[in-house]
């Protein structure tokens, strides 16, 4: 592991959150001043009657539907992330989001606009609903696959720098048994790989694809489902609590039962994380 990457990452994660929101933010933000400033002096340049600050609703309204969409294609990308198994369902599934993305920023847009125009005393008019409906599509069309483009890009990077995991090929036997369960799992980080001990990973959680094993305050994405990584992990140590959470017993520290059968787990490193009834047995001591 480069110590640059580490150093970066350990800076950048306190920050991670300001800065996703505040990028879009600023974005919008700096579209919206420019695309409105573009926009008065070109009706000005033609002409045309317009006072400008409907040129300033007209934009304003446009960047604002789309800054309150991003965080609904965040979700359906972390949901369903692009990746060569299965693209062409995966591209579909994008171009009907797209639809209903157009279809959304339209209507927030509009809305916004005659409410601004009421408050101004005037009529705001979309003019023909088909045309102009088909004439936005085009344009957000474009604009859903550059924030999807931006979402999986700023992802990929984050993982170029935290190190993709993946299970050694073929699966690694336990020195002096027979076991099917690797001893380490390898990660790819700028370039370098390296091995980690599996019994190191603390607890492990689902995201889209992607499993994060959790160790030592990093995370490791790991393409795999939670069923799979059950198989590869020892049960004599790992236990799945809930649909989205496998743990370490040897790294949990408490369990505090719920008023329904559940339960909150309480790790090493202070995280907390829900165990659900159904998975409430498998703290059991014994072979999971």
């Amino acid at each position: 592991m480069r110590p640059d990457s580490a150093e970066i990452l350990r800076r950048f994660k306190p920050w991670q959150r300001v800065f996703e929101r505040g990028f879009w933010i600023v974005l919008y933000l700096v579209n919206a001043v420019a695309n409105s400033v573009t926009v008065a002096l070109d009706l000005e340049r033609r002409g045309v009657d317009v006072a400008p600050w409907e040129a300033v609703v007209w934009e304003s309204s446009s960047a604002l539907s789309l800054l309150l969409l991003v965080w609904p294609v965040v979700w359906l990308t972390r949901r369903f992330p692009l990746q060569w198994a299965g693209l062409g369902r995966r591209l579909g599934l994008h171009l009907a989001a797209s639809v209903v993305y157009s279809l959304a920023h339209v209507v927030a847009m509009v809305a916004m606009r005659e409410f601004a125009y009421a408050l101004a005393g005037a009529e705001y008019s979309f003019g023909h609903w088909p045309r102009e409906l088909f004439y936005e599509y085009l344009k957000d069309a474009r604009s859903y696959a550059g924030v999807v483009m931006m979402i999986e890009g700023y992802r990929f990077v984050l993982r170029r720098l935290q190190g993709e995991a993946r299970w050694p090929d073929p699966p690694e036997r336990a020195i002096g048994g027979m076991s099917d369960h690797p001893e380490r799992f390898l990660v790819k980080m700028l370039g370098r790989e390296f091995l980690v001990p599996a019994d190191r990973i603390e607890y492990a959680s689902a995201a889209g694809n992607y499993v994060n094993l959790h160790v030592a305050g990093r995370d490791y994405p790991l393409r795999s489902t939670m069923k799979d990584l059950m198989g590869q992990l020892a049960p004599s140590r790992f236990r799945r609590v809930h649909r989205s959470h496998i743990v370490n017993l040897d790294h949990l520290v408490e369990i505090r039962p719920g008023d329904s059968g559940d339960a909150t787990l309480r790790m090493s490193n202070g995280t907390r994380i829900p165990c659900s009834r159904q998975y409430r047995a498998t703290l059991n001591p014994g072979p999971g």
